[in-house]
């Protein structure tokens, strides 16, 4: 059975809204752009932004097979994500599709490895978030 953890004071997690534009670049192009993100701060870990799917174009997106277990979050799915070229970058984004209640906000959201892609620039900046 698979564990559910409630965030407390000793694993905090706190998801906040930014009106900050996120552009993701694979390859030489922005492969993924939005205006606005989740920024998910968990416990100790460098914040992830997690990009509303509703705001991007998803056709370079192709689902994965692949899934994995947070006790915090619950069972994220992925998504490779394909350059201009055709190359296919294996599970680079994950998603939670039914994420537990604590975490409600990033049901859906897409958030990206940024060691599968070139940058990831939140505000016209370069920032590489790692993974959660």
């Amino acid at each position: 059975m698979r564990r559910h953890l409630e965030p407390g004071p000793d694993h905090p997690i706190t998801i906040e809204p930014k009106d900050t534009p996120v552009s993701v670049k694979l390859a030489g192009d922005i492969v993924l752009v939005s205006q606005t993100h989740l920024e998910l701060r968990e416990a100790a870990y460098p914040p992830v932004a997690y990009l509303p799917r509703t705001d991007i174009d998803l056709s370079r997106l192709i689902r994965s097979d692949h899934t994995s277990w947070c006790p915090y979050k619950g069972e994220a799915t992925y998504f490779h994500l394909q350059t201009a070229s055709g190359e296919i970058i294996e599970n680079a984004i994950w998603t939670y599709e039914t994420p537990f209640p604590a975490v409600a906000a990033i049901k859906d959201a897409l958030a990206i490895y940024p060691n599968k892609v070139d940058a990831i620039e939140i505000g016209g900046r370069g920032k590489s978030p790692p993974s959660s």
